[in-house]
């Protein structure tokens, strides 16, 4: 990709005006799904352009090809094998019980060493990008600080991450930042609209205004309300144990189910308060009727207690005591209490 999606051209040019004076390390971050990865792929090939068209890659030259081909010589992409494979970048490893690592090794930072010491292709920029940058582990985080105290000549990197709060504060002192804002509603709204993606509004709004997952979303097929947010509002209104909940958390994702949740208790606790609900305005009937009488101070509480699930989402010790531990945990938070009768404690 050498492009910039439609609502990152105007701050892409204003970025690599000033390329003469930039800074060698660059931590680009925003929301996740408002194309932070893609703004820094784009930067790498407009960096690399031989003939920049306003600052931005030509997408014709000879380096711009390349970049496209994936196999541009003064380019270097590091990121997790997972991710990796995702790109259809690494095969998948044959022996299955071998999961692809979710992290950035030391190794792959170790083996930009040799490529720092070589001349760049046609004398230009060497540029480096690390991507998602809170999936360094401590170790190469550390080797990568150490290359940002004395930069090699000529290289840029280009450091793309959703939680830069989980980087190393030494680290960040390292880079200049660069925020990406979360694009206007109604240009996300045109781009989905040309990318095929029907019930765009309600998609958008489902996925925070982040038009790359609401896009990705489409195009799994994955309905706008996930499936253990249905069963939820189901079971929190007409009741249940939960153990049909526990079963459809326990297939997904906790990162992914955790998100979610995040964002509907957000929904019911604006409908505690007369509010409209912010990302399934669809269903907001249903959600309303499950928030009637609730207490705003309970929600918040679990809230809090869902903020730290999403810490641990990637490492649960057990995933289905997870589960099972958060259908109760979430279908006891809604059910109100009743009031004692009068002459009882």
């Amino acid at each position: 990709m050498t492009d910039f999606l439609p609502w990152q051209q105007a701050p892409a040019r204003h970025w690599l005006a000033t390329r003469e004076r930039f800074a060698h390390a660059w931590l680009i971050h925003s929301r996740p799904g408002c194309g932070q990865m893609e703004f820094a792929l784009a930067g790498a090939a407009s960096l690399l352009c031989e003939s920049p068209r306003d600052g931005l890659a030509c997408g014709e030259c000879q380096a711009c090809r390349w970049v496209k081909a994936g196999n541009h010589p003064d380019l270097r992409r590091i990121r997790p094998d997972d991710q990796a494979v995702r790109e259809g970048a690494l095969d998948v490893a044959e022996d299955a019980k071998k999961q692809p690592s979710r992290e950035i090794r030391i190794e792959q930072i170790r083996s930009l060493l040799p490529w720092f010491n070589t001349a760049t292709h046609r004398g230009g920029w060497r540029v480096a990008l690390l991507y998602p940058a809170e999936a360094l582990n401590t170790i190469a985080a550390n080797a990568l600080l150490k290359i940002l105290e004395e930069p090699p000549e000529h290289t840029v990197f280009l450091l793309s991450a959703q939680a830069p709060d989980r980087l190393l504060p030494t680290l960040v002192s390292r880079c200049r930042r660069l925020t990406l804002a979360v694009p206007p509603v109604a240009e996300s709204l045109a781009w989905l609209e040309t990318q095929g993606v029907k019930d765009a509004a309600a998609r958008l709004a489902a996925a925070g205004d982040a038009p790359l997952l609401a896009l990705e979303q489409a195009q799994q097929g994955l309905p706008v309300m996930p499936a253990w947010l249905d069963l939820f509002l189901d079971q929190a209104s007409q009741g249940g144990d939960g153990a049909v909940l526990a079963d459809a958390l326990q297939a997904g994702e906790p990162a992914d189910w955790v998100d979610d949740f995040q964002r509907l208790w957000l929904d019911l606790s604006l409908c505690t308060h007369g509010l409209p609900p912010r990302y399934h305005p669809a269903q907001a009937a249903r959600i309303k009727a499950v928030a009637r009488g609730l207490d705003p101070a309970a929600l918040a509480r679990t809230a809090d207690w869902l903020r730290d699930q999403r810490r641990l989402a990637h490492h649960p010790l057990n995933p289905k005591l997870l589960a099972d531990h958060a259908a109760r945990t979430l279908l006891q938070s809604v059910r109100p209490v009743r009031a004692a009768p009068k002459g009882r404690p």
